[in-house]
């Protein structure tokens, strides 16, 4: 009789025997990175190539359509309808990558070739995001072959060619597509675990909101020993902008832009206990850096942060005695999704203004991908926390949202599902750079919760029925 013990074991099988590795790597080998408008026909071959040929088999219709903006990718969507009285899951994910950037890779490693080495698999979207999304089918395809090609439940997939672009044009086709995308929840896989070792849920992200700030004094530079000391320095005050927005220790002082006095009991009940690590080669975490009296975990899952991106005056390369004419900062705000955006850029106005900082102007300031969040307790969160405990063994650890961005907001907004994000990666695997990568114990601990749950989906008990 099948079950769903025998199911997990054959989607690891399927790893262990490396046929994972091998759909993986020839997915990775397809260079479809949409910041390259010369790798557009890449990303139509990802989906036309790469994936439909295996929904197929999977039983889904899948079609692929235009992006409703011009220039960005394409859109795949895909339904496995069996029983429409039975629960309907949405899959998401984005088979479009960031730039290769090759010559910045360590030797012998390149970014469209699957290369192992130190235990690791080493390739671009290997962690962002193509190794997710074949987690998750390869677990369904594992569960539909234990049941003789029945789920016992619905299942539809969106995926998206621009995600690196900010997901242009997605909220746009999924309001066209409300119907076609119609589900109970959404139950998907992006970004990082709180720490390698312990499998997570995301019920949301963190938003991005952007900003230049701006000193513009004059034409061109002047001479730094005749005018230095009279004339107005575009750096200075630009520097005394950014220590005005936070301290020394990086502590947030426009608090029109946090949450709140401080974090929410309910959010800080969810992420009592919740460790934070990168792993191996991750960016160290520094005592006192941040809110004062918030956990790590608080800080990154339940408060805002404010990262300077980049910033310029004059010629850093190459500097001449001048006092230089403009100096500039790129910005951004990481906010959770019960901050109010619209106060963010008149707050900061008014606090510039209030020390004597009207020089330095607000450019270009706007939501770049909008937060999203499901309450941590809710069904579908604790119905898929329990089903992962069941099939790994191991606890799991709910976190109010993801700390970076996800369009989780789309399917909240338009179709009205909660957000189950289940990560398959970790801080430290280098997505955005070169040398991305992935631990083949997580993805392989992946298809053994993926499995459970496409199994558990089929049973009695969901929370839709």
């Amino acid at each position: 009789m099948p079950s769903r013990e025998a199911a997990i074991a054959r989607a690891t099988a399927e790893f262990d025997g490396g046929a994972f590795r091998d759909r993986l790597a020839a997915l990775v080998a397809i260079p479809s990175t949409s910041q390259d408008p010369a790798a557009a026909p890449e990303s139509r071959r990802y989906l036309e190539e790469g994936l439909r040929p295996w929904l197929a088999r999977l039983g889904f219709t899948s079609e692929v359509h235009p992006n409703p903006e011009t220039g960005c990718g394409p859109i795949l969507t895909a339904t496995r309808l069996e029983d429409p009285a039975r629960p309907t899951v949405l899959l998401y994910g984005h088979g479009d990558t960031v730039l290769g950037l090759e010559k910045a890779w360590s030797p012998g490693l390149d970014p469209w070739t699957l290369t192992e080495r130190d235990g690791v698999w080493y390739g671009r979207g290997t962690a962002d995001n193509k190794g997710q999304h074949v987690v998750n089918l390869a677990a369904l395809e594992a569960v539909l072959a234990e049941r003789g090609g029945r789920l016992g439940a619905n299942v539809k997939l969106v995926l998206e060619m621009s995600e690196e672009l900010g997901s242009k044009g997605l909220r746009a086709f999924v309001e066209g597509q409300r119907d076609l995308l119609a589900a109970d929840a959404l139950i998907a896989s992006d970004g990082p675990r709180v720490e390698p070792g312990l499998p997570t849920i995301a019920a949301g992200s963190r938003g991005s909101f952007m900003f230049d700030l701006v000193v513009r004094l004059r034409q061109g530079g002047v001479h730094s020993g005749h005018w230095g000391g009279l004339t107005r320095d575009p750096a200075i005050l630009l520097a005394h902008a950014i220590a005005a927005i936070a301290d020394q220790h990086g502590r947030i002082q426009v608090r029109d832009w946090l949450p709140g006095e401080t974090v929410p009991p309910a959010i800080r009940r969810a992420l009592e206990g919740c460790p934070v690590g990168g792993g191996e080669g991750a960016a160290t975490i520094d005592e006192g850096w941040g809110e004062p009296g918030l956990t790590a975990a608080e800080k990154i899952y339940g408060w805002a942060s404010f990262i300077v991106l980049a910033m310029t005056c004059g010629n850093p390369a190459s500097p001449v005695n001048a006092v230089a004419p403009e100096a500039r900062a790129a910005c951004q705000i990481r906010y959770t999704g019960d901050s109010d955006t619209f106060r963010f850029e008149p707050a900061l106005r008014a606090h510039l203004d209030a020390r004597g900082l009207q020089a330095v102007s607000i450019e270009r300031a706007g939501i770049r991908m909008p937060a999203s969040r499901t309450p941590p307790d809710a069904p579908w969160v604790l119905w898929t926390k329990a089903s992962m405990e069941r099939s790994l063994g191991t606890r799991v650890q709910v976190t109010p949202n993801a700390s970076g961005g996800l369009p989780g907001d789309v399917f909240v907004d338009l179709l009205g599902t909660p957000l189950v994000w289940v990560p398959h990666s970790y801080n430290g695997c280098k997505q955005h750079g070169p040398d991305e990568h992935v631990i083949p114990a997580l993805l392989r601990e992946g298809l053994a919760a993926f499995a459970g749950i496409w199994w558990d989906l089929g049973e009695p008990g969901t929370p839709a029925r």
